[in-house]
C-alpha cells in the first residue's frame, strides 16, 4: 500500500509539473505575441515618422535654392503653423450656423469665411446694415462748402482689415464667376456698363456694400444664399 501511495504521489507531481510547464509555455507565447504586436506598432509609427520627415525635407527643398537654408526652414515652419492655426479656426467656426451661411455664397472658401467672421465679430450688435458699413469703413463721406460739392469718398474709419478682406472677396467673386451664379458680380457688370460706367474701384466698393447688406440679411434671418431669391 505504501508503494502504491508513493507511485500515486509521484504521478500527481509529474502531472502538476506538466501542467505548470504548459502554463509557462502559454505565458511565454502570450508575451511573445504581445512583443510582436508592439514591434509591428512601432514599425507603423516609424514609417509614418519617416514619411512625415521626407515630406518636410522635400517641402524645404522645394521652397529653397539651398537645401538646408535656415531661413527657408524657418519659413516652412511658419507656414505649417499657419496651416495648423487655420484648420483649428475652421473647426471652431464650423460649430456656428453663420459659417455655413457665409460659405453658401459663391467665391467664399473656408479660410475667407473664418477671417470674415473673426474681423466682423458678433453681427447681432448691429441694428442694421448701415452700422455694419460704418464698422467696415465704407460709408460715404461727403464734403460741401456753400454751393461747391466735392467728390464722394468712403470714410475708411472702420476696421481696415475687414475692409481689405471684403474688397478681396469681391475680386474673387469676379474672377470665379464661372463657378456659379451670383448677384454680386452681376451688379459689378451693371455698374461697369452704360449709363453708369463706373471705374473698377468704385464698382467694387459698391459691391462690398451690397455684399454686407446681403450677409446681414442672411445671417439675421438664418437663411442660406439662394440666387433665385436675391435681387
Amino acid at each position: 500500500m505504501f508503494q502504491m501511495r508513493q507511485l500515486l504521489l509521484m504521478k500527481k507531481k509529474r502531472e502538476l509539473s506538466e501542467y505548470k510547464a504548459i502554463y509557462m509555455i502559454k505565458d511565454y507565447f502570450l508575451l511573445l505575441f504581445q512583443t510582436i504586436q508592439n514591434i509591428l506598432r512601432l514599425v507603423v509609427q516609424t514609417k509614418a515618422l519617416v514619411r512625415t520627415t521626407i515630406f518636410y525635407i522635400l517641402e524645404v527643398k522645394r521652397r529653397s535654392w539651398v537645401f538646408w537654408d535656415p531661413e527657408s526652414v524657418y519659413k516652412t515652419e511658419l507656414l505649417h503653423q499657419k496651416a495648423s492655426c487655420i484648420s483649428k479656426m475652421v473647426y471652431v467656426a464650423e460649430q456656428r450656423a453663420e459659417y455655413n451661411i457665409i460659405r453658401s455664397l459663391p467665391g467664399i472658401g473656408p479660410n475667407t469665411a473664418v477671417r470674415l467672421m473673426a474681423e466682423r465679430g458678433d453681427i447681432t450688435r448691429f441694428n442694421n446694415n448701415k452700422q455694419l458699413n460704418a464698422f467696415a469703413g465704407i460709408d460715404i463721406r461727403r464734403f460741401q462748402s456753400g454751393k461747391t460739392f466735392f467728390k464722394d469718398k468712403i470714410n475708411k474709419r472702420g476696421n481696415k482689415h475687414l475692409r481689405k478682406l471684403l474688397f478681396l472677396i469681391i475680386q474673387n467673386m469676379i474672377k470665379q464667376r464661372r463657378y456659379g451664379q451670383n448677384r454680386i458680380f452681376e451688379y459689378y457688370d451693371k455698374l461697369k456698363t452704360q449709363p453708369y460706367n463706373k471705374c473698377h474701384k468704385v464698382a467694387s466698393i459698391a459691391c462690398v456694400n451690397k455684399l454686407l447688406k446681403l450677409l446681414f440679411y442672411l445671417i439675421t434671418h438664418n437663411m442660406h444664399y439662394d440666387y433665385r431669391l436675391t435681387a
